[in-house]
């Protein structure tokens, strides 16, 4: 193709060189806007946003349906990764457009956080910081933390056995843990117990991991019933999204010892984490990098490729969303 019959590509967010030179050597590529992309929009050249064909966003910063109506061209948009929570997909439908996402291509690196939390949340690894910080701990004089429990033989739930959470089941199952699951359906190709409601499988944990994909039906999920039912000596993983808990609930639950501990690798108003949560000792947290390894990257961007090529080619999407990828959870 010439640069004039190149595609148009927008990018919604900053990406990586790799894949930003991987986009210029096949499209057009506008963009990624000076500020936020919703608010930023608008400012785009009505010429330039008229060529746009393709839009390459992600699951949290998504395209509404005023930003679709802003690009008469569109044809697709292509999310850089598993989630699609703030893409209109209602609007998309209606407009003809096509959705993408790359569904599991960071799983394993997601679950591999996912059981790092469990493991430093479960057996105290906050709390031993904070001992040794304040320099109580000194040798066998010191003053000890209470036992706490190992992964063996502990419950483990995982509230969405899709991609994500069936990698976190093999990681806590080959620790010895006793694992159940509860999501929109009960999955016939697995052994681990079903429980057909979030607060059961609460009772039952003594650790409930989140892996389920956001979406508004599942925002505050995790409130404060689900966290009084995991009860003083539970647990809770969060490497979803931070909107499936009520962070207000959570703060309260962990700070008046209604809940045992936290592990957190995303928040409800991220970047922006609560003071009063990062006060907490019994709080563990990581900055959203579940899926930031090389290895997860370079498949969520091949797999980026791969769908805007089919696309442009007149083919079937290879992981459209509401394709069987999708649906598992």
């Amino acid at each position: 193709m010439t640069p004039d019959t190149q595609p148009a590509v927008l990018l919604a967010m900053k990406v990586s060189e790799a894949l930003a030179h991987a986009l210029a050597e096949r499209y057009e590529v506008v963009g990624p806007l000076p500020g936020a992309f919703e608010a930023t929009l608008p400012d785009l050249d009505a010429q330039v946003a008229g060529r746009v064909r393709a839009l390459v966003t992600m699951g949290t910063v998504g395209a509404s349906a005023a930003a679709m109506d802003r690009l008469p061209q569109l044809g697709v948009v292509a999310c850089l990764g598993s989630g699609y929570e703030n893409v209109d997909l209602a609007a998309a439908r209606a407009r003809g457009i096509a959705v993408a996402h790359a569904p599991g291509a960071n799983a394993e690196s997601v679950a591999d956080v996912a059981l790092g939390l469990l493991i430093a949340s479960v057996r105290q690894f906050g709390p031993g910081r904070v001992l040794i910080d304040s320099g109580a701990w000194r040798g066998n004089a010191g003053r000890a933390l209470p036992l706490a429990r190992g992964l063996m033989d502990l419950h483990v739930g995982i509230y969405g056995l899709g991609a994500i959470g069936s990698c976190v089941a093999r990681r806590v199952a080959a620790c010895g843990s006793i694992v159940a699951y509860h999501g929109r359906r009960r999955h016939d190709d697995v052994d681990h117990r079903w429980f057909d409601s979030l607060r059961a499988l609460a009772e039952w944990s003594d650790a409930l991991v989140i892996s389920v994909r956001a979406n508004a039906a599942n925002r505050h999920a995790v409130d404060a019933g689900v966290l009084r039912a995991l009860g003083a000596q539970g647990h809770v993983v969060n490497v979803a999204r931070g909107s499936v808990i009520d962070e207000a609930a959570l703060i309260t639950a962990l700070t008046e010892g209604t809940l045992g501990g936290a592990g957190l690798d995303v928040f409800e108003h991220e970047p922006d984490v609560p003071a009063r949560l990062l006060a907490l000792p019994n709080v563990v947290v990581t900055p959203h990098l579940g899926g930031a390894t090389r290895d997860a990257r370079a498949a969520m961007q091949a797999l980026l490729l791969r769908n805007l090529a089919a696309h442009f080619a007149g083919e079937p999407l290879v992981t459209p969303v509401g394709g069987a990828a999708s649906e598992r959870s």
